[in-house]
């Protein structure tokens, strides 16, 4: 498979060492200050680039008819109209939050974990992500995607960061040096306190699955996201 990518910093660099491992081809690079190769002759996009170009990146894969996969956050708003461009251009796209499998598994544990705590009200929510200090968005994009999940399956009405709340799902951003990336829900009473937790140890994994996400997206057209791509129901 030839890839491009969309976004050459520590993540991008990452993803061609893997890629390459397995055989297939980078042709195009780009960052902020630099392209190389030819976008054209990529079969599958990978996009972890910043908040303020996905939406330019991600538009031009579309309108060229290439497959691509966007693991940057904190551009969601825009989100719905990538959907539609997708789906005029009959193209394919999949955004995950994260996309490692860990993490992935770990989103349908916390669904279930919610859907259990959800009649035991004396347990309060509350979530905690830690990150490098280079990480730009708070909370992250696995966080809120995280607290969406709890959300859809208790009476919170959403989150709010770094303040107390009845009504919300509390969620504290911690930005410490080199740290991959770690995520904490709790469920807090008087007697107890409940907690799942994922912690990466390295950025192999989000890379391992931004390669499965593009391989699983050859040849298939419409708008995906990593459920599809692991088969998790």
């Amino acid at each position: 498979m030839k890839i491009a990518l969309l976004g050459y910093g520590k993540m991008g660099k990452t993803i061609e060492r893997l890629a390459t491992e397995k055989g297939h081809t980078v042709v195009y690079r780009s960052s902020s200050d630099t392209t190389e190769g030819n976008l054209s002759e990529a079969e599958a996009a990978i996009e972890f680039s910043t908040p303020e170009v996905a939406v330019q990146n991600i538009t031009s894969c579309l309108e060229n008819g290439i497959p691509v996969i966007s693991g940057t956050t904190g551009w969601l708003d825009a989100y719905p109209k990538m959907v539609k461009l997708c789906e005029a251009r009959n193209g394919s796209f999949i955004y995950a939050s994260n996309f490692s499998v860990g993490v992935n598994l770990f989103f349908s544990l916390n669904e279930y974990a919610a859907r259990l705590m959800q009649p035991w009200k004396d347990y309060q929510v509350s979530m905690e992500e830690i990150h490098h200090t280079e990480k730009k968005d708070a909370p992250s994009g696995t966080a809120i995607t995280l607290a969406e999940g709890i959300i859809k399956h208790s009476n919170k009405t959403g989150w709010k960061l770094d303040s107390a709340s009845d009504e919300k799902i509390v969620i504290t951003a911690k930005r410490i040096s080199d740290v991959k990336g770690t995520h904490i829900v709790s469920y807090a009473s008087e007697i107890d306190t409940i907690s799942l937790k994922h912690e990466a140890h390295s950025r192999d994994g989000f890379a391992i699955g931004a390669i499965l996400a593009a391989e699983w997206l050859q040849h298939k057209k419409g708008v995906y996201s990593m459920k599809d791509v692991l088969q998790i129901q």
